[in-house]
């Protein structure tokens, strides 16, 4: 993983959480799922966790009660888990251990619980809002509604 690709992502997801309508962060999809406030807050506090790989440390940020707030404490995020990342690009092919018993290349880690997560739970996010009738920005083009 590199700072290009990760901030690439970041473009993305800070758009996706413009869009997060403040006066909805009690809403749920359903009882077992989420609800829209701390879904966004997961989503925001992602960006940080190649601090929290590489430095194996950390902890997580305080949940946001404003969308003020959440687009704050992205940013921070942000920042931090850049700052990680661009230390470590030259070990990204360190193998650390996972588990007591799986050892990965730091890139593969940072992949699967940075990235790969990170647009996962963005992709619950956008169906949040689709549900919600709050037009989705497009991520790696324009989206149904940004479409004429």
């Amino acid at each position: 993983m590199t700072t290009a690709e990760f901030d690439e992502e970041m473009l993305s997801t800070r758009k996706l959480l413009e869009r997060v309508p403040e006066d909805k962060f009690g809403w749920q999809p359903q009882e077992k799922s989420l609800t829209l406030e701390r879904l966004a807050n997961h989503v925001a506090a992602i960006p940080m966790y190649p601090s929290l790989v590489i430095h194996q440390r950390g902890t997580r940020p305080a949940e946001a009660a404003s969308k003020v707030e959440l687009l704050e404490s992205f940013n921070r995020n942000v920042a931090e888990g850049r700052a990680a990342l661009a230390g470590a690009e030259d070990r990204m092919n360190q193998v650390m251990p996972v588990t007591c018993t799986v050892s990965k290349p730091l890139g593969a880690i940072l992949r699967k619980a940075v990235m790969n997560h990170l647009i996962h739970h963005r992709g619950q996010l956008t169906v949040y809002l689709r549900l919600l009738d709050v037009a989705v920005p497009g991520m790696y083009g324009p989206s149904a509604d940004e479409r004429s």
